[in-house]
């Protein structure tokens, strides 16, 4: 009668792709093919293991969740923002006569074209609007001056 704590041979057909990486992860930890195919298949079976890639994936989520809700924010700051600018912008700014109103128009590329490079350096470098909003709202919650 057979030692019914002897491992058994068993059989699987693994696609080559497969097999290649269980080779190779094989050679790499030094291990057997069978000891780490072993370990792969109780971790698969494993009720414990099933219910912790849940709770992995459920914090995942969650983290994912909380950075679309941030994303959400700073879009709509944006949005607010740049509201607020052209609103103050349009009020305040009268038109120009027509002679200098052809030299502005000169100018248009010119002034774009530092506009573009200053908005790179302020998000490569610089602190983000999020913050000093945030911390501008902070100081104003706890009735400090700005």
């Amino acid at each position: 009668m057979a030692n019914p704590r002897k491992k058994r041979k068993v059989t699987v057909y693994l696609d080559p792709t497969v097999e290649k990486a269980l080779v190779e992860f094989a050679d790499r930890r030094d291990r057997s093919q069978s000891m780490i195919a072993e370990a792969a298949i109780a971790s698969f079976l494993s009720p414990d293991d099933a219910e912790r890639r849940e709770a992995i994936i459920a914090r995942r989520l969650d983290q994912l969740d909380r950075r679309m809700t941030r994303v959400e924010r700073d879009v709509g700051i944006a949005v607010e923002t740049l509201a607020v600018f052209i609103r103050f912008w349009l009020a305040t700014t009268p038109a120009l006569p027509e002679p200098a109103a052809n030299a502005a128009k000169a100018k248009v590329g010119e002034r774009y074209e530092g506009f573009i490079a200053a908005l790179g350096r302020r998000l490569a470098q610089g602190p983000k609007l999020r913050q000093e909003v945030s911390e501008d709202v902070n100081l104003s919650e706890k009735g400090e001056e700005l």
